[in-house]
């Protein structure tokens, strides 16, 4: 999917360019819009993308996980990802905003795989978020850090910038009643 800003004709320039690429690449149906309506249609094939990705393992709950690095970097971090992810085995499409660096994996598990398939998918989103903070990227994109990716940010990070993060926390929420065990672990404190 790509979102272009512009005068009408403008936009239809780069439609057109995009679709020349993509086709050159070996994409097809290359389809754009420009009235709302008809934007909205194509969108909504976008936000139907996580249960697509769901069908794909049928029973399966999505564990979506995100990352975002430079965008110089973008291509070869989906491409180590995409090939980890065919060698283990698992199911774990990739969608992605190119644009900004951000992309995404949807793990899909269910509730009675085995805990070495459990594994597997840990280890896989484990090395996606080390190889994007390798690459001058950061652990998340727009997920957040909540509590699965809360060692994650003191590696990209440091302990001091922890313990500043932690620091101003505790000045702005003393009682810790606001996210707590979220973000910034107790260690740090």
């Amino acid at each position: 999917f790509f979102e272009f800003h512009g005068s009408e004709a403008s936009v239809q320039e780069q439609s057109e360019v995009a679709a020349e690429i993509a086709q050159s690449h070996g994409g097809s149906g290359f389809r754009w819009a420009i009235k709302e309506e008809e934007r909205s249609t194509l969108w909504q094939a976008r936000h139907d993308a996580y249960y697509a990705a769901l069908a794909l393992r049928p029973g399966s709950k999505g564990w979506p996980t995100d990352t975002c690095v430079p965008i110089s970097r973008l291509a070869e971090c989906i491409s180590e990802t995409a090939k980890d992810i065919e060698e283990t085995g698992i199911i774990a499409p990739i969608f992605g905003h190119v644009g900004d660096g951000n992309f995404h994996v949807i793990l899909n598990v269910r509730d009675d795989d085995t805990e070495e398939y459990k594994n597997i998918i840990a280890q896989v989103n484990d090395r996606l978020i080390r190889r994007a903070i390798s690459m001058g990227g950061t652990c998340t994109g727009e997920h957040g850090i909540g509590m699965g990716k809360m060692a994650y940010l003191a590696k990209e990070h440091g302990e001091e910038a922890m313990r500043t993060m932690a620091a101003l926390k505790k000045a702005l929420d003393p009682q810790g009643i606001l996210n707590p065990g979220k973000i910034v672990g107790q260690e740090f404190f």
